[in-house]
């Protein structure tokens, strides 16, 4: 039960240096008037949704954008996840795939789709009357090309997690300290990230690259992709996962399908 688990303000399984970035983004939390966050149930962002609930309690709210490009699988982990930890959670329907910026597929795709997404956090945020909007941003992601940052910002939307300086690995150390069962599960970008830039992103390739990804799952598979390439369909899996393709009616079996 994690309003149980998360009373002990020191763990001794982190470092010192993370349990005082816990201890910090705890107290920063908990002088937040209330908080509306951006919550894709991916790792970062559910430790963000769990942190306000745990300090704030009905004056946190989660909202996940439910659009094509998140596949159905994501959405009910998210979920799932969400009254697991308690917080309020609601979706919101994304039409960022009506947008030329983003449907035409340019390397600052995220950028429209982020921009979409915080059109209707903020939105609701106000309307509902929470002060501020949160996300998952982490430093690491500070690092790496993330045109959907800009956006967030551009939305006023605060990143806690890399205000705070947490990389990916204290997020997954501090969620499995906390007992979250998910602390490990892998990085879920968007289906929209498995067409190459440049690309049209459609209804029709998204659904075939979601149903591609369903079928891989089903046969065992953890870590993942499938990535468009004209008709052809590119698979990346983790090293764990290839020793998988020595078996011939496994493989036939995908070529198939």
């Amino acid at each position: 039960n994690f309003k149980v688990i998360s009373m002990f303000n020191q763990l001794e399984i982190l470092s010192d240096e993370q349990n005082e970035k816990l201890f910090t983004i705890r107290r920063y939390i908990k002088n937040l008037d209330s908080v509306c966050i951006a919550y894709s149930g991916g790792v970062d962002s559910t430790l963000v949704a769990s942190l306000a609930f745990e300090q704030l309690g009905s004056k946190s709210i989660a909202i996940t954008g439910i659009s094509p490009a998140l596949a159905n699988t994501l959405r009910e982990e998210a979920r799932s996840q969400a009254k697991w930890i308690g917080v309020k959670h609601l979706e919101i329907k994304t039409s960022e795939l009506e947008e030329s910026s983003y449907r035409n597929n340019p390397q600052d795709r995220c950028f429209a789709c982020k921009k979409e997404l915080h059109k209707h956090t903020t939105y609701l945020s106000k309307k509902l009357n929470y002060k501020i909007v949160l996300d998952g941003v982490n430093l690491d992601d500070l690092k790496d090309f993330r045109p959907g940052i800009k956006a967030a910002k551009q939305a006023g939307v605060i990143s806690p997690l890399a205000k705070f300086k947490f990389s990916k690995k204290d997020i997954r150390d501090i969620s499995k300290a906390l007992g979250f069962p998910w602390w490990d599960k892998p990085a879920q970008p968007c289906l929209s990230s498995r067409v190459p830039y440049g690309v049209r992103i459609s209804m029709d390739s998204l659904k075939r690259i979601e149903r591609s990804e369903n079928f891989l799952s089903d046969l065992g598979f953890l870590n993942f992709r499938v990535r468009m390439h004209g008709d052809l369909a590119k698979i990346e899996v983790s090293e764990e996962d290839f020793f998988k393709f020595s078996n011939p009616n496994l493989r036939e079996k995908i070529i198939k399908n």
